[in-house]
């Protein structure tokens, strides 16, 4: 399917879903719809290992048109950007967002909900909504999460942008890396996923978020079931075990 805001890259075990609407790539209604109408396409791929979230121009996206805040608006627009999330979080394989800019307001909320975040050394986050009178609930409901009552408070009530490096300091994000080689960069990082199986990438995943939410010895027992129950019953899993004792690279089948 041909999109007028998105560009898909399908290189098999790599996926990209590109941000298409430069140079700002600013989020309005029907460009929601196309993301989730792309989102919805891939959900099924089944080769990709790994997603990744990227954007043509000088931002990842400066954020949600302000034109669509008002008051004939607002409800639709609330529920499509609810619908992205939605979406995002169906892949049972790693969402990796790749910021080489400025990923600001809705922009920002949407690169956090993402497994992991790399990003330029230019690249820069923030929730600006306080200074236009609103507040941004995403980033209300995830930040306290990442990063703490404290920082989430001073972030999202001071509306000011933070740098790469300090969100790699503060724990927002996973890796920062030079501009310069910065697409290489990115591709031996997810070198790192897609070498692994796909089915076991899944359900480390899966142990992961469904433990989040559980007193710890739950959260224990739950990864303990599916280690046991799923992962131990697939092939990959025995596959694994079996090239580390006979000293060989493993072979995966993804299943």
């Amino acid at each position: 399917m041909n999109y007028q805001f998105f560009t898909i890259i399908d290189e098999g075990e790599v996926v990209s879903l590109v941000l298409n609407r430069p140079p700002l790539n600013v989020l309005n209604i029907a460009m929601m719809k196309e993301m989730n109408s792309a989102l919805s396409e891939l959900l099924p791929h089944p080769n990709a290992k790994v997603l990744l979230l990227k954007a043509n121009g000088k931002a990842f996206s400066a954020g949600v048109d302000v034109a669509d805040h008002t008051a004939d608006k607002i409800d639709e627009m609330m529920s499509e950007f609810h619908r992205v999330f939605e979406n995002i979080n169906k892949f049972k394989i790693p969402v990796i967002a790749v910021v080489d800019g400025a990923a600001l307001g809705g922009g920002c909320e949407i690169v956090i909900f993402c497994d992991m975040i790399v990003a330029s050394e230019k690249a820069k986050f923030g929730q600006p909504e306080i200074k236009v009178g609103v507040f941004p609930p995403i980033a209300a409901a995830l930040f306290p999460r990442m990063l703490g009552r404290q920082r989430a408070l001073e972030f999202l009530m001071s509306g000011e942008n933070i740098s790469a490096m300090e969100a790699e300091r503060i724990g927002l994000i996973n890796k920062v890396f030079p501009v310069e080689g910065f697409e290489n960069a990115v591709k031996e990082f997810v070198a790192k996923f897609t070498s692994q199986s796909k089915v076991i990438l899944e359900m480390t995943k899966r142990a992961i978020d469904s433990g989040l939410s559980r007193p710890p010895m739950q959260a224990i027992s739950n990864a303990e079931e599916i280690y046991m129950n799923e992962m131990m019953k697939t092939e990959d899993a025995n596959e694994g075990l079996a090239a580390f004792l006979e000293k060989r690279n493993p072979v995966w089948k993804n299943k």
